[in-house]
């Protein structure tokens, strides 16, 4: 019985803090060549189907033609999501590295 509450436990806090690992990487160009980096945050309704605001990846880019654009849900997004979440609000962050 101990043993079953404690995989419990690694379960449960494995759900929690391994959510931030989501993170997707698109290579325009030949990448990027700077370390000038912009971060937005994209906010959705839903559970994340409904998008509520829009992140123009090319204007964050500045008319770039190599670059990096990543999105993830990060340590904050996680926080921001346990409080939001209630309401069907969730948001992860948008990077573009020139």
């Amino acid at each position: 019985m101990r043993l079953a509450k404690v995989l419990g436990i690694i379960v449960l806090a494995s759900m929690i803090f391994l959510t931030g690992c989501m993170t997707h990487i698109h290579v325009v160009g030949d990448g990027a060549k700077g370390s000038a980096v912009e971060q937005e945050r994209q906010w959705y309704v839903l559970w994340g189907l409904v998008p509520i605001n829009k992140v123009d990846t090319a204007q964050m880019a500045k008319g770039a033609k190599n670059y990096e654009i990543k999105t993830e849900s990060n340590a904050l997004d996680v926080i921001i999501n346990i409080f939001t979440s209630a309401v069907t609000v969730y948001s992860r962050t948008v990077e573009v590295k020139r």
